[in-house]
Parts: C-alpha cells; sequence; structure tokens
C-alpha cells in the first residue's frame, strides 16, 4: 500500500487522558493484550452528558483506565449512552459493564450485537467441531489443528456480558448527540454491520475497523460462514463513503487520526486487487499438484513471523480473497481425498 496519510496529531492522549480532535469530540486510547496493542475510543458531548462510542477490552487494565477518565473529563457529567460500532471484544468487551454502570442504552447495528451474544455462549463442545472441520479443510494439521482446540469458546472470556436489549442503528440513520447530527454509514467485510458514524457539520468520520490509515481491516472466512465471501462486501461497502468530502478528518480504532480518506480508499481497493493477484498466483504454482490449500495461500502472502493470534487471522483472510477469485470465475475449489479444500486456476 503506498497512501501516506496526512496525520492530524503528533502523538496520542497518554493512558486514562482524552484529547479533544474536533468541538466536543475527545480521543481516548486503551491497551489490547495483543500485537496490535491499542484501541483508540471516542467521547461525545452530549448536551449535559457524554456519549461513549466503542468501549475497550474487557481487563481490568481497561476498567481501571476508564475510572481514571470518568474521575477527570467527565466533569460531573453523566455517560448518556454507549454506541458500539462492531461485536469485536476490543470494542464491545465494556459494554455490558459501562451500560450496567451508568444505567444506559446500548445503541448497536442488530446483527452486530446477535453475533456477539452469540458466540458468547459459545463453548469448545458446541463450536470445537464446526471448527475442527473448517480448519481441517483449510489445510490445518498437527500443532496448529491442536491450537484450534484451545482457541474455540474464547469470545466470551474478552468481553463482560453483552446487554440483553439494545437500541438497533443501521445503515443512513441519523441521531442528534448534542448540538450535532450523526449518520451511520454501513460498512461490510470485517464484520457483518460495522456502523460508522459521520459527522457533516464538524467534518469528522468515526471509521471504526472499517478504514484505517496504515493496514487493512481484517477481512477473513470465519467458520460460522464457511461459503462466505466478505471481500466482495468490503470492497462494495467501500463506495458507501466515496461521497465525503475530501477532508474529512477520519477517526480510526487503530493508529492516529488522519485525512486523505478518498485516497486511502482508492488505496485499499487497489491493495486487494494485488492480493487477489497473488493468490491467484500461489495457486497456479500448485496446479500441477492438485491445487493449493488456504495454508499454502497464506504462507505466500504473509512472509512475516506470525503469533497464533495472527495466524488465525492470516488464514481466514487467504480463504477470503480464494473465495472471492471464485466468485470472479479466477480459481475453483476442489475437495481431495483427505477433506481438504484445494484451489486450482480455472483453465485447468
Amino acid at each position: 500500500m503506498s497512501f501516506q496519510p496526512d496525520y492530524a496529531f503528533d502523538g496520542e492522549p497518554p493512558l486514562g487522558e482524552t484529547w479533544e480532535v474536533a468541538p466536543g469530540v475527545r480521543w481516548l486510547r486503551m491497551p489490547l493484550p495483543f500485537k496490535l496493542d491499542h484501541i483508540n475510543l471516542w467521547m461525545l458531548e452530549d448536551g449535559d452528558g457524554w456519549t461513549l462510542v466503542d468501549t475497550g477490552i474487557n481487563t481490568e487494565e481497561t476498567r481501571d483506565a476508564w475510572d481514571r477518565v470518568f474521575e477527570t473529563t467527565l466533569a460531573g457529567k453523566p455517560v448518556t449512552r454507549i454506541i458500539v460500532t462492531h461485536f469485536h471484544p476490543d470494542h464491545v468487551g465494556l459494554a455490558g459493564w459501562l451500560a450496567a454502570r451508568f444505567k444506559v442504552p446500548l445503541w448497536m447495528p442488530y446483527t452486530e450485537w446477535a453475533t456477539g451474544r452469540m458466540l458468547s455462549f459459545e463453548t469448545r463442545e458446541s463450536a470445537g467441531p464446526v471448527s475442527h472441520a473448517f480448519y481441517k479443510a483449510a489445510g490445518f494439521s498437527g500443532e496448529r489443528l491442536d491450537q484450534v482446540e484451545r482457541r474455540v469458546g474464547r469470545y466470551g472470556g474478552n468481553i463482560s456480558a453483552i446487554p440483553a436489549a439494545i437500541r438497533r442503528i443501521a445503515h443512513g440513520d441519523e441521531f442528534a448527540v448534542g448540538a450535532h447530527s450523526w449518520r451511520v454509514i454501513e460498512g461490510n467485510g470485517h464484520s457483518p454491520e460495522h456502523a460508522c458514524l459521520y459527522c457533516a457539520d464538524l467534518g469528522v468520520l468515526i471509521s471504526g475497523d472499517q478504514i484505517l490509515p496504515k493496514i487493512s481491516p481484517n477481512v477473513s472466512v470465519w467458520p460460522q460462514e464457511p461459503e462466505a465471501d466478505p471481500l466482495a462486501r468490503f470492497l462494495d461497502s467501500l463506495k458507501r463513503f466515496k461521497d465525503l468530502p475530501a477532508d474529512t478528518l477520519v477517526l480510526p480504532s487503530h493508529n492516529w487520526p488522519f485525512r486523505g480518506l478518498l485516497e486511502r480508499l482508492d488505496d485499499l481497493a487497489a491493495h486487494h486487487v494485488e492480493r487477489l493477484d497473488a493468490a491467484q498466483a500461489a495457486c497456479a504454482a500448485r496446479d500441477g499438484d492438485g491445487g493449493a490449500t488456504a495454508v499454502d495461500v497464506l504462507e505466500h502472502l504473509f512472509k512475516r513471523e506470525m503469533d497464533t493470534h495472527q495466524m488465525f487471522f492470516a488464514i481466514g483472510e487467504s480463504l477470503a480473497h480464494l473465495h472471492h477469485l471464485m466468485t470472479l470465475g479466477r480459481v475453483r475449489r476442489v475437495i481431495d481425498a483427505a477433506g481438504v479444500h484445494r484451489f486450482q486456476t480455472a483453465a485447468v
């Protein structure tokens, strides 16, 4: 990717502190126990209170950091509502804790809420067989397949209990936060119905994970929907942001706020065109052996050393590119005698 973001700030707020990025919009960062070690969260002045956008993962360190924010930035004002962009634990992880603490509603896309609720009740016993079969078909074996067993059913441990009821938000919805109107723009592919929030008054887009300045969001096929083509949905949803002003201030969930939205949209699309070509080349290289597995493609696309967390994202991304190549008619899938899915170039 060649895009160079025009960062709006030099640095980031220290843990437990907030910075104003636009009138009535404050930025805070929370730690994550992953290679990607932080998440950006947002506070919106809402009349006599504050609306929170995303919540951080459910850890003691994050709860302690929120306590420091409550003692300082809130300045005695209450939290009025919590908006969560999507179901991933770093975004919804403390929504239940915060909603119960302040007795306020959770606003969230319905499919994101339902997915999070469903995953929170999964166990190794209930989800293990499906996950095992999915990753075995992708080409996992040995230690990699053993790691599947250790990861299944972990979602619930990273979140506080997701509230049993929500206020649904959906693409095109508009609502007031304090003196300003915000519009929901739905993104897809990274998650089912990712809610981005745009305020024309302020020229600000809270992009969540959908549009990041330096990395492409993870777009993966997961065991719960093994035949999905999430990359098609991701690329299509990028078009919904093309009519926003070029100087829009983008507030992403990772890295720093930036400008250059329209160039970044083009860059993300071009990046995936390159990855599709590389995935197809990996299949062509194995046509004589019956086709490439998703693991073969993973090893072609991702040259760096990865931890377990990153490897599961990488296999999901490899499958996403393979499935989109099938949609485009550029590769076909066959199943070998061991039940492993192999991908061949369509001319074979």
